[in-house]
């Protein structure tokens, strides 16, 4: 009989005993089969996307202090969906993947085009990293072994897979709707999100996806590493639950072509529809630029994302986009 490899806990309204899902959404998530033949017909499609260059360097390099104390949050982007958020004297990294490549082959899978914005050599102490879920871009295992120290933050069934790779990482995994203290006042909170996972073609939402609160005595930190649209609730529900927020930390990138990546991730409209859902003060886009997962073109995310910022009349700093190692200093909110 089939089970489940990674996760074997009791059921709930987001598990069936086998595979996790939204509640509401259970019946949109298709089966393996359906969607690997959706995947074919784009990939194998007669049209395809924007090209992207070999090289997209930054022209930026952070290299942070050792710790930010205090209500001042400081928020350096080290590209893809990785971050390094500095505030209230910890240091948290946010997805990290410091590999050449988003895959679980050396030599085959999207390769990224610019650097890290911060060298490994140059990080400060890591108290904690939240891996939002297990997809090669997001979980990274030989970025994790880098930091055997830290506490390592992840939804359910992802444990396992990390253990798995390296017995000595300090993981911990959590159900939605937990609550975690990480010190100094400062808990992270597991929260949904419209999305899935999957580490090869037989584990498709066998172990749990998420996004992350880090709530802090000077605002809320709103971390979405994927995530579709859908209708909305689930973001508006943060806001009542969480929010406002001081950021949020939100993709715009990955999106097309848009009949089957919708259900997977959101494009830059969606991005600031998010933004005025949740109640962010202050919004940092992320998840563009670095690995070459979908068909738009490298730029294009940012371009769609000012001209939607601009019909919504939301001022551009209130959203912003910053490049490897360019580092965005949060107003309080």
């Amino acid at each position: 009989m089939p089970r489940n490899p990674y996760y074997d806990g009791p059921r709930s309204d987001h598990f069936d005993g086998m595979r996790f899902f939204v509640p509401g959404q259970h019946d949109r998530q298709e089966d393996q089969g359906s969607r690997l033949g959706a995947f074919l017909k784009w990939r194998l499609g007669k049209t395809r996307g924007a090209q992207w260059p070999s090289a997209f360097p930054s022209p930026a390099r952070d290299r942070p202090p050792a710790r930010v104390e205090g209500g001042e949050l400081r928020v350096s982007y080290i590209g893809h969906a990785s971050f390094l958020v500095q505030t209230q004297g910890l240091n948290l990294l946010l997805d990290p993947i410091f590999s050449e490549r988003a895959s679980p082959f050396r030599s085959v899978g999207p390769k990224r085009v610019n650097a890290p914005g911060i060298a490994i050599e140059d990080l400060p102490p890591i108290d904690a990293i939240l891996v939002t879920h297990n997809h090669y871009d997001h979980l990274d295992l030989a970025t994790l072994s880098l930091f055997p120290d830290a506490r390592i933050i992840t939804p359910l069934g992802n444990d396992h897979i990390i253990r798995r790779h390296d017995a000595k990482l300090r993981v911990e995994a959590h159900d939605w709707g937990a609550r975690v203290g990480l010190g100094r006042d400062v808990f992270v909170h597991v929260e949904p999100c419209y999305h899935w996972s999957a580490r090869g073609l037989r584990d498709r939402r066998m172990a749990l996806w998420a996004a992350f609160v880090i709530e802090t005595p000077a605002g809320g930190i709103y971390h979405i590493g994927d995530t579709a649209y859908a209708h909305g609730e689930i973001f508006r529900a943060m806001r009542v639950k969480h929010g406002p927020f001081r950021l949020a930390l939100l993709p715009i990138g990955a999106y097309e072509p848009r009949w089957f990546m919708r259900a997977h991730h959101v494009d830059p409209e969606e991005a600031v529809r998010i933004f005025q859902d949740c109640g962010a003060s202050y919004a940092l886009a992320h998840h563009w630029g670095t690995f070459h997962l979908t068909d738009e073109a490298i730029d294009e995310p940012p371009k769609r994302l000012a001209v939607s910022l601009e019909r919504a009349g939301i001022e551009p700093g209130h959203f912003q986009v910053k490049r490897p190692g360019e580092v965005f200093d949060v107003p309080e909110a």
